[in-house]
C-alpha cells in the first residue's frame, strides 16, 4: 500500500558529508510522520533523526548539530544531510513512515564511514 525508495548511502571518509533521501508512494491518505533510524553492527535501530507529528525535528544528541532532517511535503519525501560523518556514524539507516499509526520501513541503505 505504501512504497518507500531510499537512496544516497555510500562510502565516506570521516568528515564527509552524504545526503540521503525517502520518498513515500501509494496509499497515503494524510500527512505522515517521516524519520530516520540507524542500526550499527551488533546494536539495536536506534533513532537518528524525525519529525514530530507537530512538524518539529528531533535529532538524537549523538547527531545534534551535524545532522539535518528535512522534508517535501508535496512529495512525500524526507531527507537526511549528514556533515562531520565520524566512524561511528557507520550504520544502516532506514526511512520510518507512519500512517494513521501504521509504520513503514525503508529497506535501508548502508552508510560506511572510514577513519
Amino acid at each position: 500500500q505504501v512504497q518507500l525508495v531510499e537512496s544516497g548511502g555510500g562510502l565516506v571518509q570521516a568528515g564527509g558529508s552524504l545526503r540521503l533521501s525517502c520518498a513515500a508512494s501509494g496509499k497515503i491518505s494524510s500527512i505522515p510522520t517521516m524519520g530516520w533510524y540507524r542500526q550499527a553492527p551488533g546494536k539495536q535501530r536506534e533513532l537518528a533523526a524525525s519529525f514530530t507529528s507537530t512538524g518539529n525535528a528531533n535529532y538524537a544528541d549523538s547527531v545534534q548539530g551535524r545532522f539535518t532532517i528535512t522534508r517535501d511535503y508535496a512529495k512525500n519525501t524526507v531527507y537526511l544531510q549528514m556533515n562531520g560523518l565520524k566512524p561511528e556514524d557507520t550504520a544502516v539507516y532506514y526511512c520510518r513512515v507512519g500512517i494513521f499509526g501504521v509504520v513503514y520501513w525503508g529497506q535501508g541503505t548502508q552508510v560506511t564511514v572510514s577513519s
